[in-house]
């Protein structure tokens, strides 16, 4: 069954949301036959990456908020992050153009490390207060996870897979998703947002449930008539 997410690597609510999807995957009996597949969101595509100002000012002058009020938001979701074993260093996070980290994620994707990349990418972004739209930082990254350093710069350089991170935009678009993260299992059931395990796994049961239910269904519905068999009978 496959299970697509739709996230950004910017958005904090993502990464708290992957660990508490990962977690009611961990305890569901089939998540050997779950497939995940990340998709492309982009909560700001006119961002302008401006590695000298953290997310607390730029979320304080974007949103006219006080300075104080932008650190008690990010405090907050810092919190919420603890509490499933992730460090948030907001006060470090880079403001950076989240595409060229989507354009990485879909070549990660490219060699069956999607997951890893992703990971990497929150983790760079959040924790480590690295600039996620720099090409030797993702270059970095992705040797990190086995990726090709070089294949990741001339993907970078020629935007191999800016179509890719737009249909997926698109995508999201038509599905009407609004924010992120989003999660849709099996082409039916979308669950929005950082939601609590029990929610994950509840959706995840009905889901396979369903999905293999349908593995075992004829491929066609077939208009019966007399035939001829393999055997010579007719």
């Amino acid at each position: 069954m496959k299970v697509e997410i739709w996230s950004d690597v910017m958005c904090p609510f993502c990464y708290i949301g992957k660990r508490r999807f990962e977690d009611a995957l961990q305890q569901f009996k089939h998540k050997d036959e779950v497939e995940i597949e990340w998709k492309s969101f982009q909560l700001n595509p006119d961002m302008v990456t401006d590695p000298s100002t953290n997310i607390n000012q730029y979320l304080a002058d974007a949103k006219g908020w006080t300075l104080d009020y932008a650190q008690q938001m990010n405090n907050h979701v810092t919190e919420m992050a603890a509490e499933v074993g992730l460090t948030y260093h907001m006060d470090t996070a880079v403001v950076a153009n989240s595409f060229n980290a989507h354009q990485f994620t879909h070549l990660a994707k490219k060699h069956g490390l999607g997951d890893a990349a992703e990971e990497a990418l929150f983790k760079a972004y959040f924790t480590d207060g690295k600039n996620v739209d720099d090409t030797e930082t993702l270059a970095e990254l992705g040797t990190a996870i086995g990726l090709d350093a070089n294949e990741i710069k001339q993907t970078l350089a020629a935007n191999t897979y800016a179509d890719a991170v737009k249909h997926d935009v698109a995508e999201a678009q038509y599905l009407g998703i609004k924010g992120v993260p989003f999660f849709v299992m099996n082409g039916k059931y979308g669950v929005s947002g950082a939601q609590a395990v029990p929610v994950f796994s509840q959706t995840i049961e009905k889901a396979f449930g369903e999905w293999n239910a349908e593995q075992a269904k004829p491929k066609l519905d077939v208009i019966e008539d007399p035939t001829c068999g393999p055997d010579g009978d007719c």
